[in-house]
C-alpha cells in the first residue's frame, strides 16, 4: 500500500493529490436515509461492499443493523472477514479449485454464503466443502432479467437448489434475484417495469421450489437505484444496496419520482485533485487522469467550480474547460465527482474521511485490487 496522502486534523487543501475524499456528514447522511426509507418494511439490509472495500465502512453497516455484506469475489471476501467483517455473502460464482479451497477455508471463520447457476459448479463447491470440512451456505443465482449469470426461473433453478440440498456439506439458503441492468435505468417507469417482471420470476421459481418441498429462506437482490421496489414486494426479504454510501455521477442521472435528478442520497465520494497546468485561460490540466478515476460511464463532474466540465482523461491528466473569469490558478484544489464510484474505489489504498474541512479520519481500502 502506498503511504495515506494525509493525516489526522490537516485540513483538506492540505491534502496530496489525487486523493479519494469521504465527506462524513454526506455518508452519514446516507446510512440514515437508507434506514429512514425502509422503516416498516420487512426487508433485511445485506450492503453491496464491491462498491466501498473497506472494513471500516462494512462494520458500521453492520453495527447500524445490516445482517452482513455483500462482494464479488473470494479475495474481497478474505480482506473483509481479515478487517473483522463476519457475515459475507460472495454475490457471484466461484469457478476454480483454488478459489473454491480459499472460499471454504474462510467459512472456518465466518459465516459465508455463495451462489451458484450450474450443477457442476455445485459439485466443485460440495468436493471443497467436505475437504475443509465445512458447510457452505450456497444460494440459487436466477437470472431475472439481467442477462448475466443465473439459471432460468421456475423448475431449472428448483432442480438446482434440490441439487444443493442434497449434497452433504452444502446447505440450500436460499434465491439470489438480482436485475443488475434495472440500477441506472433513468425513469422510475423503466424501473419499475424491469422489477415487475424480475418478480414474476422469482414467484415461478418459488413456486416451483414448493413442488420439489424446498422453500428459500433468503430472498435477496436489488441495488441502489430499485431497492424500494424490492423491499415493498412482499417477496424479496433481503436487499443489497451499495452505491447508495457514495452515490456517483451516474446515479445521479437517474430520476426521481418527482422527475428530478436523484436526490434522496447525496454525493459523499469525490476524488481531490491539484491543478497542475493552466494552458490557456479557458482551460485546466488536473492531476487525474484515467490511472485515478473509472471512465466508463463517463468523465466524473466537477463539484467546487461552478460551470467548469471536465473534458477528457490521458493516463495522467485531466483536462478541465473553466468558465469565462472563473479564478482557478495553479495549485488549486477541486474535487470531482467519480462517474462510477465502485472500480474507482479500487484504483486507491485510503480513503481520506474529512468533516468541515479537516480530515477526521483515514480509512484504509482493503479489499482494494481484489479481483481473483
Amino acid at each position: 500500500m502506498l503511504p495515506a496522502p494525509a493525516t489526522i486534523g490537516m485540513p483538506i487543501a492540505e491534502v496530496d493529490t489525487p486523493a479519494l475524499l469521504l465527506d462524513l456528514d454526506g455518508f452519514e447522511h446516507n446510512l440514515d436515509t437508507l434506514a429512514r426509507t425502509l422503516q416498516g418494511r420487512d426487508v433485511k439490509v445485506r450492503p453491496h461492499a464491491k462498491s466501498h472495500k473497506c472494513p471500516a465502512i462494512a462494520r458500521i453497516q453492520i453495527e447500524r443493523g445490516a445482517v452482513g455484506v455483500c462482494c464479488q469475489k473470494v479475495s474481497e471476501a478474505e480482506a473483509l472477514v481479515d478487517g473483522g467483517v463476519g457475515n459475507v455473502m460472495v454475490s457471484n460464482e466461484v469457478v476454480g479449485a483454488s478459489k473454491l479451497a480459499r472460499l471454504a477455508r474462510l467459512a472456518r471463520r465466518a459465516n459465508i454464503r455463495v451462489l451458484a447457476d450450474h450443477p457442476d459448479n455445485v459439485d466443485a463447491l460440495q468436493k471443497a466443502a467436505e475437504e475443509a470440512q465445512v458447510t457452505l451456505e450456497v444460494l440459487v443465482e436466477v437470472d431475472v432479467g439481467a442477462g448475466r449469470c443465473g439459471a432460468q426461473p421456475g423448475e431449472p433453478a428448483a432442480k438446482l437448489a434440490a441439487h444443493i440440498a442434497g449434497s452433504p456439506n452444502l446447505a440450500f439458503a436460499g434465491i439470489h434475484a438480482y436485475q443488475g441492468g434495472a440500477q441506472h435505468m433513468r425513469t422510475p417507469e423503466e424501473r419499475e417495469t424491469a422489477i415487475r417482471k424480475a418478480l414474476a420470476m422469482v414467484e415461478a421459481t418459488v413456486a416451483a421450489l414448493d413442488r420439489f418441498g424446498l422453500k428459500a429462506e433468503t430472498i435477496t437482490g436489488a441495488g441502489t437505484g430499485t431497492y424500494l421496489l424490492e423491499a415493498a414486494s412482499g417477496i424479496y426479504n433481503e436487499i443489497q444496496p451499495g452505491s447508495y454510501v457514495f452515490m456517483d455521477a451516474d446515479y445521479g442521472r437517474n430520476l426521481e419520482a418527482d422527475g428530478k435528478p436523484v436526490h434522496t442520497f447525496r454525493h459523499s465520494l469525490f476524488i481531490l485533485a491539484t491543478v497542475m497546468s493552466r494552458p490557456s485561460p479557458g482551460k485546466a490540466v488536473v492531476d487525474v487522469g484515467l490511472k485515478a478515476h473509472s471512465v466508463d460511464s463517463g468523465m466524473p463532474l466537477v463539484a467546487d467550480v461552478p460551470g467548469a466540465k471536465y473534458l477528457r482523461a490521458s493516463d495522467e491528466h485531466g483536462l478541465v474547460e473553466l468558465p469565462e473569469g472563473a479564478d482557478v490558478p495553479l495549485g488549486t484544489k477541486i474535487q470531482l465527482i467519480p462517474g462510477h464510484c465502485d472500480p474507482t474505489v479500487n484504483l486507491y489504498d485510503w480513503l481520506v474521511c474529512h468533516r468541515n474541512g479537516v480530515v477526521e479520519d483515514i480509512w484504509p481500502i482493503a479489499g482494494r485490487g481484489a479481483f481473483y
